[in-house]
This record gives C-alpha cells, sequence and structure tokens, in this order.
C-alpha cells in the first residue's frame, strides 16, 4: 500500500470514529495559522501518568510536511523521551510492504475486466485516463522550469501511484480513487508523518514496534461481499467523476488535514459517510440501504474491532514493561469517539488523561542520553521530490538509449575447414 493509499484509508477510518449525533461545524470557513503560541497548536497526544510515563499520539496518514509545523512541543518532547515507539504497522519492514502490496491485488490471471460490469471499467478506463493527464499537468509546470524532462517523469509517476491499478481488488482501488489529490501528487516521494516518525525513531536507536499485523487491516476491506464492494467502488467512482465535471479536485482531504492542524478532527466526523455518495440525495432506497450497510461493516470491521485489538496488545505491552516508557503512534481516529483505544484502555483502570499543547514534557528519571537527540531530522520535501526525479529520468535516459541504439551489422566470419 502506498502512502496516498494509506491516507486514503486513514480518511475513513476518522469518519468511522463519528459519535453520532454530535455538533457539526462550518469547515468551510476554517482556516488555521500556524501560531507562535502553543496554546494554540492542535493536541492529538495523551500521557499515561506513571513512571515513567507513556504516551498516544493520534497520527494523520499523509506527507509529514503538511501537518509538521502544527504539532506542539509537547508531542515532539514525549517521542524524545520515549524508549520504545510502536505504529500500527512497521512500515521500514520490507516483508510488512511486500504483505500489504499482497494483499490488495486479485489472484493471478485475474484482472478487474473480469469481475465488473463492461460499464463499470470503461468508466474507470476513462478516469485513468483522465487522472494520468492531471498528474502532468499538477507536476509539469513547476519541473518544465528547471529543465525537466516531464513527460518521463509524469508517466514514471503515474505508474508508480497508480501502478497496476487493472488488477487491483476493487476495495482497495477504491481506496485509490479516494487518494489522487493535487497536493499528495505534488508531495509524493515525502514520507507519511507515521514513516517519518518511523526513521526518526531508528536514527535515534529507539526500538520500533507494530501494534497490528498485516492481516489486521487487509482482511477486514477484503472480506467484503462482492456485491456491497462493487456498489461502494461505482459509488466512489461516480462521485469524483461529478467532481470531475465542476473542475472540483477532490477537497475532502485538504479539509482533513486543515481540521487536523486546527485541533479540530471532531466537527467533520459525521459530515459524510465511508463511501463518496451522499445519502441523503440517493433515490432508490436499496441503494440508501446498502450504502448504509457498507458503512456499518466499515465502522464495525475498521474501527471497533481493531480497536479492541489495539487496546488488547498495548495493554499486554504496558504490564509486561512498567519500567519502560512507551510512545504510541497510531491514526487518530483510533483515539477518538466511542469505543477509542483510549476508552478501553481506561476501563482497564490505566490513568489516561489528554496533555494541552503548552505541557511540560519531564525528561525520564531512567531515561538513557541515546534517547535525547537535540532536534528531529528535517527533511526538504524539494529535495526529496528533485532527487526522485533526477534518478528516474536517468534511469529513463539509459532505457531509451539502449532501446534506440543501432545495431551493427558485420560481415560474417566463415571458419576454414
Amino acid at each position: 500500500m502506498n502512502s496516498l493509499q494509506w491516507g486514503s484509508l486513514y480518511y475513513l477510518i476518522i469518519h468511522l470514529s463519528a459519535i453520532r449525533g454530535s455538533k457539526e461545524l462550518n469547515s468551510t470557513s476554517l482556516q488555521c495559522q500556524e501560531n507562535s503560541s502553543q496554546s494554540e497548536l492542535n493536541s492529538f497526544l495523551w500521557t499515561l501518568e506513571r513512571d515513567p510515563p507513556s504516551y498516544f499520539f493520534g497520527t494523520i496518514h499523509v506527507p509529514y510536511t503538511r501537518v509538521w509545523d502544527y504539532i506542539p512541543l509537547s508531542t515532539k518532547n514525549a517521542f524524545r523521551n520515549a524508549e520504545n515507539v510502536y505504529f500500527e504497522l512497521d512500515l521500514t519492514d520490507g516483508k510488512t510492504a511486500a504483505a500489504l502490496t499482497n494483499c490488495k491485488m486479485l489472484s493471478d490471471g485475474i484482472t478487474l475486466s473480469d469481475i465488473l460490469s463492461k460499464r463499470l471499467y470503461r468508466r474507470l478506463t476513462r478516469y485513468m485516463d483522465y487522472v494520468k493527464k492531471q498528474i502532468a499537468d499538477w507536476t509539469g509546470k513547476e519541473q518544465r522550469g528547471r529543465g525537466i524532462k516531464t513527460d518521463y517523469y509524469s508517466d514514471y509517476q503515474y505508474r508508480a501511484i497508480v501502478g497496476s491499478w487493472q488488477r487491483m481488488k476493487p476495495v482497495w482501488l477504491m481506496l485509490l480513487l479516494n487518494s489522487l489529490t493535487e497536493s499528495d501528487v505534488r508531495l509524493f516521494g515525502v514520507p507519511v508523518l507515521d514513516l517519518y516518525l518511523s526513521r526518526q525513531a531508528s536514527q535515534w536507536n529507539k526500538k520500533i514496534g507494530a501494534i497490528e499485523n498485516v492481516a489486521d487491516q487487509c482482511e477486514p476491506l477484503n472480506q467484503l461481499n462482492q456485491t456491497q464492494v462493487i456498489f461502494a467502488l461505482d459509488e466512489t467512482l461516480r462521485h469524483h467523476e461529478q467532481q470531475r465535471k465542476k473542475s472540483q479536485t477532490m477537497p475532502e482531504n485538504e479539509e482533513l488535514i486543515s481540521h487536523y492542524n486546527c485541533g479540530d478532527l471532531p466537527s467533520i466526523l459525521l459530515r459524510k459517510s465511508t463511501i463518496r455518495v451522499d445519502l441523503n440525495s440517493v433515490e432508490d432506497g436499496g441503494q440508501s440501504e446498502m450504502a448504509h450497510q457498507v458503512d456499518d461493516y466499515f465502522r464495525q470491521k475498521l474501527l471497533y474491532n481493531r480497536n479492541q485489538i489495539m487496546a488488547e496488545r498495548i495493554e499486554q505491552l504496558l504490564n509486561n514493561n512498567p519500567s519502560q516508557s512507551f510512545f504510541f503512534a497510531v491514526g487518530a481516529g483510533h483515539f477518538l469517539g466511542n469505543n477509542s483505544v483510549i476508552d478501553k484502555l481506561i476501563l482497564k483502570d490505566f490513568p489516561i488523561k489528554h496533555t494541552r499543547p503548552e505541557s511540560i514534557i519531564p525528561n525520564h528519571s531512567n531515561q538513557d542520553s541515546r534517547y535525547m537527540p537535540a532536534e528531529f531530522s528535517q527533511l526538504d520535501s524539494s529535495a526529496i521530490i528533485n532527487q526522485q526525479y533526477i534518478q528516474t529520468i536517468k534511469k529513463l535516459d539509459q532505457a531509451a538509449t539502449i532501446r534506440t541504439r543501432p545495431i551493427r551489422h558485420g560481415k560474417k566470419k566463415t571458419q576454414k575447414r
């Protein structure tokens, strides 16, 4: 699963974590600026009050440069102080990445054209052709100014992001469609927040772990019945086709990032259903019922069931290692709403409290100096992308040279008998 698809899965989780009946705010009027005052920043940090303390940080699966400046010092210091850092999955592990890729693909020899209607498959093909042109437009202007061969790179970028979409399972293609935003495509190659923290933890010699395995995330998605998943894919595609006609480019992820940076995620939890369909506008009662069934399925399988699994594994880690400090970095949706991981741990008598952004995080009495680095690594997103361009162009130029190299015809040598 690439970072764009993971981000879309995060967006799905955020909506599933809604508290039914919560008050909605007017998100379109929300504008959150970088603030010098720590008290005005967001805080998705909770502290387990024991000696040494442990921490729970709600992340967002988007390029880290989109949110890093809005994360308060209290969260960053908690990360510095912790000896152990645990994520949903260890994305730096090659086997994990391979298993994620494998779980989203159809069986060998089967493509989407074999399981989708001809009409739906044609619509998908047209939309993917449109996306390919959009990627060239989104990234081409800036790179042309640098003298970069944009045709090469936009083609590479399309293939790297979209991959063999014809062989994806429909539910994973649905997530992919929701992730193709201009801002994320422009920052393709920049690590998402979780991956950035994982690399930072590795650089600082912290112990890295995962509280889930690949099956915990893959099976709930892959077990949705075929009728429901094709319905969800069709409605998701219809939503984006309508956005295309309106010349809009999927503002939902931008809205989510804005609310995350402002510490205001709960206000959008009920704004939309899991799939991109306005349930109030569905005229067919059967379709409306199907949409609710899909939403309820994902809420139970992707949110509530996983929250229970996460809470049990975190409880075991904390009980087995009372003298160690942990930093659990998990999608914020799992820490919000009813039946959250935080709720379940509090019911187990863990004294957990929300941590305000201006809070002082004390140094741990047993903290080894190697866990106390001075600064975080600041990755230059433009440098990452430019380096990616350069490496790609070199490879493509080499391949083109080999394909176009003239064949030299020489005289055949005759062997003497």
